[in-house]
Protein backbone atom coordinates (compact mmCIF):
# COMPACT_ATOMS: atom_id res chain seq x y z
CA UNK A 1 0.00 0.00 0.00
CA UNK A 2 2.91 2.35 0.62
CA UNK A 3 4.10 1.95 -2.97
CA UNK A 4 0.70 2.97 -4.32
CA UNK A 5 0.70 6.20 -2.29
CA UNK A 6 4.20 7.05 -3.51
CA UNK A 7 3.17 6.59 -7.16
CA UNK A 8 0.10 8.77 -6.70
CA UNK A 9 2.21 11.74 -5.51
CA UNK A 10 4.94 11.39 -8.13
CA UNK A 11 3.65 14.32 -10.23
CA UNK A 12 3.60 16.74 -7.33
CA UNK A 13 7.34 17.28 -7.33
CA UNK A 14 7.40 18.28 -11.01
CA UNK A 15 4.54 20.75 -10.69
CA UNK A 16 6.02 22.34 -7.57
CA UNK A 17 9.38 22.61 -9.31
CA UNK A 18 7.75 24.31 -12.31
CA UNK A 19 5.93 26.82 -10.11
CA UNK A 20 9.16 27.55 -8.24
CA UNK A 21 11.07 28.14 -11.48
CA UNK A 22 8.35 30.47 -12.77
CA UNK A 23 8.39 32.43 -9.52
CA UNK A 24 12.18 32.74 -9.66
CA UNK A 25 12.07 33.95 -13.27
CA UNK A 26 9.39 36.52 -12.44
CA UNK A 27 11.42 37.77 -9.46
CA UNK A 28 14.57 37.97 -11.59
CA UNK A 29 12.73 39.94 -14.29
CA UNK A 30 11.37 42.41 -11.73
CA UNK A 31 14.79 42.79 -10.12
CA UNK A 32 16.37 43.37 -13.54
CA UNK A 33 13.87 46.13 -14.30
CA UNK A 34 14.62 47.83 -10.97
CA UNK A 35 18.39 47.54 -11.32
CA UNK A 36 18.43 48.83 -14.90
CA UNK A 37 16.29 51.86 -14.11
CA UNK A 38 18.13 55.19 -14.33
CA UNK A 39 18.38 56.26 -10.70
CA UNK A 40 19.16 52.80 -9.34
CA UNK A 41 21.84 52.31 -11.99
CA UNK A 42 23.51 55.57 -11.00
CA UNK A 43 23.41 54.61 -7.33
CA UNK A 44 24.93 51.20 -8.04
CA UNK A 45 27.71 52.79 -10.10
CA UNK A 46 28.40 55.17 -7.24
CA UNK A 47 28.57 52.31 -4.73
CA UNK A 48 30.93 50.30 -6.95
CA UNK A 49 33.07 53.38 -7.58
CA UNK A 50 33.38 54.11 -3.86
CA UNK A 51 34.18 50.46 -3.14
CA UNK A 52 36.99 50.48 -5.70
CA UNK A 53 38.44 53.71 -4.29
CA UNK A 54 38.73 52.33 -0.73
CA UNK A 55 42.30 52.30 0.60
CA UNK A 56 43.30 49.03 2.25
Amino acid sequence: MLGLAARRDAGMVTSEYAVGVLAAVAFAAALYKVVTSGQVGEELQGIVGRALDVQM
